[in-house]
């Protein structure tokens, strides 16, 4: 496109809000209450819905890897998805680790200390974000895919002996999301002393 002058304008077109990453986004949220919902009619004891409600944690923390993905590749990164999509993340995790706990099978502990760390990175990366960025580490990557893994474990009716392997990995989960939490909190730091 050329200006009045006939030079290119280099001037990008403002991203819409309304795009697939921010769509995406948004399914992930409305998904959340239909999880719960479906968690609660299951009572964690009857299986078809407990089905289903893994089904639903399943497909909505898909969303989260297309839309990211999405918004990079197409360049529909907006504010709105900065602000959005972590918090649709932490509200599907966290209620589906609330609804473990609360149903008696996952340590009340676990969803405490997820939840501080998940909760307070978030706050950090908005504290930081007038300096810098910061982006997901392998770590981070890594942290998330487990406690997607953990959490689908739980969900799944499993039979006796292999659930007896979702604790295993819930406590990697646990190690994982420790470790990285620390790792974020020296990137912010880092960022913020220049600013000093």
């Amino acid at each position: 496109m050329r200006d009045m002058t006939g030079a290119e304008s280099t001037a990008a077109a403002p991203v819409p809000l309304l795009n697939a990453a921010n769509l995406l986004t948004g399914a992930r949220l409305v998904l959340v209450p239909v999880f719960v919902a479906t968690v609660i009619a299951s009572g964690m004891s009857n299986a078809g819905w407990r089905t289903a409600a893994c089904v639903i944690f399943v497909v909505a923390s898909a969303t989260d890897l297309v839309d990211g993905w999405i918004a990079r590749r197409y360049e529909l990164v907006t504010s709105l998805g900065k602000v959005a999509d972590p918090i649709a993340d932490k509200a599907l995790t966290g209620a589906a680790l609330v609804l473990l706990s609360f149903y008696d099978r996952l340590p009340w502990w676990v969803t405490v200390v997820i939840l501080v760390r998940e909760l307070g990175i978030t706050g950090l990366r908005f504290w930081v974000i007038r300096h810098g960025v910061i982006a997901a580490s392998r770590g981070g990557k890594v942290k998330t895919a487990l406690q997607i893994l953990a959490i689908t474990w739980y969900l799944w009716p499993m039979p006796e002996a292999l659930a007896a392997i979702g604790p295993w990995i819930m406590g990697a989960a646990v190690v994982v999301t420790v470790v990285t939490g620390f790792d974020y909190i020296a990137q912010a730091l880092r960022l913020r002393r220049p600013a000093r």
